[in-house]
């Protein structure tokens, strides 16, 4: 969606449907359960979608922006995550808990999204199969995040996971993340970045 555009709601929950339906092939009556609890809620830069301490209770999906999920401990940033538009967000192990958020997630652009309340998901689930099926494999999809994520920690090093964002998907982050992001994402500091970066670009093409 263009920066100078203005998203109707009915146009964003098209959007959202699409997104949902890459996990359950929802028909009209049950998408309809959900319609009438949407809402467009925007974010400043710098705002959060949910803070570390705070209990999560809303999904959301990107329409506009880039958002950074992270992790304090000691007063230090661990970033693990990048929304883009088209992402669905959600503090989802706070809500699924109903205890207060480990993570936060904040705004790095001013940011427009989709939301609905988590407990409104939840009595969807109860009455849909089809929303039951898009409750698991959304479940599914962040396990499958989290252990793929951890692996990269472990098993990769620092250029091989920067190797990793310059195809696919990936690449958003280079596109749009300030670097200092992309190197606590990577797990190295600013200059680290820098000196792979400028090692790759030194070394000819195979």
């Amino acid at each position: 969606m263009p920066s100078d555009q203005t998203i109707t709601l009915s146009e964003a929950s098209a959007l959202l449907y699409k997104q949902v339906s890459r996990f359950s092939n929802l028909d009209e009556y049950e998408w309809q359960m959900l319609e009438p609890h949407l809402s467009i809620r925007q974010l400043k830069r710098h705002e959060y979608f949910i803070r570390e301490g705070k209990k999560g209770n809303e999904v959301g999906m990107v329409l506009q922006g880039t958002l950074r999920q992270f992790y304090t401990k000691d007063g230090v940033e661990r970033t693990t995550y990048f929304f883009f538009e088209g992402h669905l967000m959600s503090a989802y192990i706070s809500c699924l808990s109903a205890t207060p958020s480990l993570v936060s997630i904040e705004a790095l652009s001013d940011t427009t999204y989709i939301s609905f309340p988590y407990d409104v998901l939840v009595r969807l689930y109860q009455r849909s199969m089809g929303w039951q099926q898009f409750g698991r494999r959304i479940a599914e999809y962040i396990a499958t995040g989290l252990e793929q994520r951890m692996a990269g920690l472990l098993l990769l090093s620092p250029e091989e996971r920067y190797r990793e964002l310059l195809s696919g998907s990936k690449s958003l982050i280079l596109e749009r993340v300030p670097q200092q992001y992309v190197a606590n994402y990577l797990g190295i500091t600013p200059v680290s970045m820098s000196r792979i970066r400028n090692r790759l670009l030194k070394k000819p093409p195979r």
